[in-house]
């Protein structure tokens, strides 16, 4: 009886959470974030073109950080890398590695706090565009998109699953 009273209050707890889970990126992360000049569709397309050479760049560099120094140091170690492969595809950019501010944002049920965060952001012209964001350390943006999804699992689900 006393297990079975145990199983059910977990699944209320897992239900309740499961329905208003928030996930936040861990404090100590540092940000990625290319802003467009302007919304017009080829500003779209030369932001996104951006994007994927700056990513392919760190992915040729080897880059595979254990820690936020190591990140910290091939974010300046590559500043020129990433300055000369803006130079051949815009006139007008500006690159800022330190601590910029993000607005709040929920995106794929995910909701992300405002506020100064590290960050290595790319200006693109104007910058008053729709921009592309994500996080270089942990390092979330160099997961392959043609590489199969990630599942992840629950411990709680798991014992569930496992009793019933």
């Amino acid at each position: 009886m006393k297990k079975t009273l145990i199983i059910i209050a977990i699944i209320i707890v897992v239900m309740s959470l499961s329905k208003n889970e928030t996930i936040i990126i861990p404090k100590e992360s540092i940000r990625f974030r290319v802003i467009a000049n302007s919304n017009s569709k080829e500003d779209q397309m030369i932001k996104e073109r951006v994007v994927s050479k700056l990513k392919n760049n760190l992915k040729s560099l080897k880059y595979t950080p254990k820690n936020i120094n190591d990140t910290r140091q091939s974010i300046n170690e590559n500043l020129k890398v990433i300055d000369e492969t803006l130079k051949q595809e815009v006139k007008d950019y500006s690159i800022n590695y330190g601590y910029n501010y993000f607005p709040e944002k929920v995106y794929k049920g995910i909701y992300y706090e405002e506020g100064e965060y590290e960050s290595l952001v790319i200006t693109l012209g104007e910058g008053v565009g729709n921009n592309f964001w994500c996080v270089l350390f942990p390092p979330l943006c160099l997961i392959d998109e043609n590489e199969e999804e990630v599942e992840y699992t629950s411990f709680i689900k798991e014992l569930i699953d496992k009793y019933f």
